[in-house]
């Protein structure tokens, strides 16, 4: 009968064991539980820490982290607003506030990060196709380009290697995905911490485009480098040959001056030497005249003179030589030339 006894009493301390352990329920500091029975939430969600009281058999603990969770998207293609394939690449951090309204729709986090799939890749393409490209790659608008400041009228025409201007950047861009997607899964219960881009690639379809059109801006500057280069070039030897000629010619008129200077002054020692008597006077004169005959006559040349030019009045006066005399000047001729 003791043994019966004792047998039912273990039982019985066995079924209260069992049914406290199902009665209690212990609350991490890392978790808020939401109490259902038959699968329909009761009561407020359990946020505190501790150990906590529910009706056994009956009603159900479901835990539901309360920790800032981690949400990492799948690279994604994707257009700008400039018809450039992108691959973006995101992050994002949340965190569930309404643990109850979060378990009414979606259950789990496998849900949730699906979810998050749905609304962040879709707010972000949003957002990318309304942007250029240089939008998403810089991180601020704020950038001074290092070139040189005084642009050439052909570039500026051209608009050839210049900055293409920025109106809001990667962190704007960023701030207008996390407010349109914070407002759209606060309805879950979740709050959107943060997001950002992890990686932008271009898309290897387009990426050989990108690359040639690189290569043909920087073909471009560097032909506007070679032709200012040469322009600079012809402007250097053309200001070259003007100056020669100018040194030249100053030279020439500063030689020609000095030059006519000696003239006049040779000749005034010529008018000072010759005009001191009459004698001396004609003798210049006859002088400056044998100096031009010597230079209009030639040997072999025939003359035809009147009867009244200087010259044939000079010849008329000379004397006619003795016979077996010799011209001033000459050396007597040999005797075998005389005899014949």
């Amino acid at each position: 009968m003791k043994r019966i006894v004792t047998i039912v009493a273990a039982l019985v301390i066995l079924a209260g064991l069992y049914v406290v352990s199902s009665a209690v329920y212990v609350v991490t500091e890392v978790e808020q539980v939401i109490i259902t029975q038959f699968g329909k939430p009761v009561g407020e969600p359990v946020t505190e820490a501790g150990l906590k009281l529910k009706v056994p058999f009956v009603q159900e603990v479901n835990p539901i982290d309360k920790r800032v969770l981690e949400w990492d998207g799948n690279p994604s293609d994707m257009p700008t607003k400039d018809k450039l394939y992108i691959s973006v690449d995101l992050f994002a951090r949340w965190r569930i506030t309404d643990p109850l309204q979060y378990f009414l729709r979606l259950r789990d986090e496998r849900s949730a990060q699906s979810r998050l799939d749905d609304i962040l890749g879709s707010e972000t393409r949003n957002a990318v196709a309304k942007h250029e490209l240089i939008e998403i790659i810089r991180t601020t608008k704020g950038r001074e380009p290092l070139r040189d400041a005084v642009l050439s009228e052909a570039e500026t025409a051209q608009n050839i290697g210049a900055l293409v201007p920025i109106q809001k950047g990667r962190a704007l861009v960023e701030e207008e995905i996390f407010t349109a997607a914070a407002e759209k899964v606060r309805v879950f219960g979740i709050e959107l911490l943060d997001i950002r881009f992890k990686r932008i690639n271009y898309n290897e379809s387009v990426r050989p485009k990108i690359y040639d059109r690189m290569i043909s801006e920087r073909r471009q500057i560097a032909e506007r480098f070679l032709s200012e280069g040469n322009g600079e070039a012809a402007r250097i030897r053309g200001n070259r040959v003007r100056d020669l000629n100018k040194v030249q010619s100053e030279a020439y008129r500063a030689v020609e001056e000095i030059r006519g200077v000696a003239d006049a002054n040779a000749a005034a020692i010529y008018a000072d030497a010759y005009n001191q008597s009459p004698d001396s006077a004609a003798f210049y004169e006859f002088t400056r005249m044998m100096q031009s005959y010597r230079s209009i006559i030639a040997e072999n040349s025939t003359l035809v003179l009147s009867t009244d030019s200087d010259l044939f009045g000079f010849l008329k006066g000379l004397e006619p030589l003795a016979p077996g005399k010799e011209a001033p000047g000459k050396s007597p001729s040999p005797p075998l030339a005389a005899a014949e």
